[in-house]
């Protein structure tokens, strides 16, 4: 559900009881472990964080006023999300991933190629997407970013 919030913290209040706890849970993780480079804030209609302009000028390709996004945090009717570039454009980290959400939920991984659900409201592994959110830096996911970008103007 695309939210109309213009902040973070609105965002949070906008959300039903059961959601806001670990919504705001997942952001303390996220904020914690993120790389300070990434900006805070509202994109798509959810909470995200993204590389700013002032360190990637360029933006994002398919709308270059805005920022490269990284993350995002959204709220849908069924189920939270967590959209996480660096997954779906890293195997390593892909593999790394995959590999340790069975240590830390009894839930099976329910995943797309960036976004990551959880139906169930009782186990997100909160622990788990901090430290996801801490595996990339900026500069990072910068790099990674460009190296698709060539990638795919070369398979054309």
């Amino acid at each position: 559900m695309r939210s109309e919030a213009n902040t973070p913290d609105a965002y949070i209040e906008s959300l039903p009881e059961d959601r806001k706890k670990v919504m705001t849970e997942l952001r303390k993780a996220i904020k914690k472990n993120i790389d300070k480079k990434f900006s805070e804030g509202m994109g798509y209609g959810m909470m995200g964080y993204s590389v700013p302009h002032k360190i990637y000028p360029a933006g994002y390709h398919c709308d270059p006023k805005q920022p490269l996004p990284f993350m995002g945090l959204a709220s849908q009717k069924n189920f939270i999300a967590v959209y996480h570039m660096g997954v779906y454009a890293d195997k390593k980290l892909y593999d790394w991933f995959v590999k340790e959400f069975p240590k830390h939920t009894r839930y099976k991984l329910d995943m797309g190629k960036s976004c990551i659900r959880f139906k169930k409201m009782d186990d997100v592994p909160v622990k788990l997407i901090g430290e996801l959110a801490g595996k990339m830096s900026a500069q990072d996911w910068i790099d990674t970013y460009e190296k698709m970008l060539k990638g795919s103007k070369t398979k054309k």
